[in-house]
């Protein structure tokens, strides 16, 4: 890949991707400029829907089929808005071999925000998170090229769903007044009597703790099915991948915190607690060297979950793995 496309696609996650550049700086030089071309590609798509004005939907369609086009290495990305991004994600998709699938799911999923902006099901909302972030598990996982992928991969769609989820949880008050989305499962809001429109005015009763606990504990569940699979990454990846769950779960602690009041302020974390927690889950890995006994003592899942996870998460089988 060449260098100056690199610093693009690296400058492009420091600027939007606090949280996940941490994580990535840890990780070996090998994965580190991969995660950050694969990083920029997917910001680049999801900012093309990801804006509260934004163009008119033919013209979000035109743009995503164009990136679409040159990930995929029809068109040349310098005839693109976004050349140095594109050039540098075609060099990783041959020299790493990312699957057509994977590229075109992920497309897909960003063109689904342009038309779809509910979700009455779990499961509905899971068949969008199979492009929006288990493709982006999935070709992380085929960078770092771990020697038991198979047994490796349903655990990173497991991991990457939960980050999705925390992110989701996190924005609600975003993504409803910036985007008019609701990424909370519709039968869940009814289950619990909560309206959109109280969403919208932020009015948190117990009704909405309710909605949060729930699906918290749902997203807790996918962290547990998760770093289950950490162990069978390559050894020089495996704590890049755990501190990305460290810190993704710590939207969990702040939103419990607030009294699972994300519609009144999104809660964000401070970089001298992103710093702390970088110490602390470092100083736990030096002194057991086991991803799961880390993540357990230092994030805000806890290792035995409560009784009323949604049995749904278990429902294909096997959990699957945007930040």
């Amino acid at each position: 890949m060449q260098s100056d496309n690199i610093r693009t696609s690296k400058s492009i996650q420091q600027q939007t991707g606090r949280t996940f550049h941490l994580a990535t700086r840890v990780l070996p030089e090998r994965i580190r400029y991969p995660t950050y071309v694969m990083y920029a590609f997917f910001r680049v798509a999801d900012e093309v829907v990801d804006q509260p004005e934004g163009p008119p939907p033919n013209v979000q369609h035109e743009r995503l089929e164009t990136i679409r086009e040159a990930a995929l290495g029809n068109r040349d990305p310098e005839d693109t808005d976004d050349g140095a991004v594109l050039a540098a994600f075609q060099d990783l998709r041959e020299e790493h071999d990312i699957p057509d699938e994977e590229i075109n799911v992920f497309i897909d999923a960003m063109e689904m925000d342009i038309a779809q902006a509910r979700y009455e099901t779990f499961e509905d909302l899971r068949g969008y998170m199979r492009g929006s972030a288990v493709a982006v598990g999935n070709m992380m996982t085929m960078v770092m090229d771990p020697p038991q992928k198979e047994v490796a991969l349903p655990h990173a769609e497991a991991l990457a769903e939960a980050f999705q989820l925390s992110n989701f949880l996190r924005d609600v008050r975003e993504d409803i007044h910036d985007y008019g989305r609701v990424y909370l499962p519709q039968e869940t809001l009814e289950r619990h009597g909560v309206t959109e429109e109280q969403l919208a005015n932020a009015e948190v009763d117990d009704a909405f703790r309710a909605v949060m606990q729930e699906e918290l504990a749902r997203t807790d569940e996918l962290y547990r099915e998760g770093v289950k699979g950490i162990s069978y990454l390559p050894e020089d990846c495996q704590f890049g991948v755990l501190l990305s769950a460290v810190l993704y779960a710590e939207h969990h602690r702040l939103i419990r915190n607030r009294g699972y009041d994300v519609l009144t302020e999104t809660p964000e974390l401070t970089r001298r607690r992103r710093l702390w927690l970088l110490a602390r889950t470092w100083w736990h890995w030096r002194r057991n060297g086991d991803p799961e006994a880390t993540f357990y003592a230092v994030s805000a899942v806890s290792e035995r979950g409560p009784d009323t996870v949604p049995t749904d998460v278990h429902s294909h089988g096997r959990p699957t793995w945007r930040g």
